[in-house]
């Protein structure tokens, strides 16, 4: 079986989200479904049809997310070499192009968000950047073409 990795936080996130499910969004679909059959004819029921297709994606969710879980392998990021780039480090990367200066981590998959700065371990700036040191140049492929950047800094967790 493939381990996902994934940081302490991330598992967090996604315990959460399998909580706020079952105990919020759940419950309030099954109460859809019971007003729903109060109403008559299920075939052309409108409410009941959205309110079973509603229940059906909220299962298929919950089923995602913990399988999920099940693959999790959380790396503790406490203890990370601030020498090297390696998963759950952070650190601030210049655009040799622009001069900006950005702070980003390298995550699990589940928990990426470019706009929070956090890139999947899979993506091919990751890969670029994994094992590089304070200084090192790294050269990515990005969708958007080739960029060179610079690491300033190894952040401590």
């Amino acid at each position: 079986m493939k381990r996902n990795p994934m940081t302490r936080e991330g598992f967090r996130a996604l315990q959460e989200e399998i909580e706020r499910l079952k105990k919020v969004e759940r419950p309030q679909i099954i109460r859809a479904i019971e007003e729903a059959r109060g109403h008559g004819d299920l075939s052309e029921n409108a409410e009941y049809i959205y309110a079973k297709e509603r229940q059906s994606l909220i299962e298929g969710r919950l089923q995602e997310l913990e399988n999920k879980l099940g693959t999790a392998e959380i790396i503790d990021t406490a203890n990370l070499p601030d020498d090297r780039i390696v998963f759950g480090s952070r650190f601030v990367l210049c655009n040799l192009e622009t001069d900006e200066e950005t702070v980003y981590q390298i995550v699990g998959v589940d928990e990426s968000d470019i706009s929070k700065g956090k890139i999947s371990i899979e993506s091919p700036m990751a890969k670029a950047l994994i094992g590089k040191r304070l200084d090192d140049e790294v050269i990515v492929d990005t969708p958007s073409g080739t960029r060179e950047f610079e690491i300033v800094e190894i952040l401590k967790s």
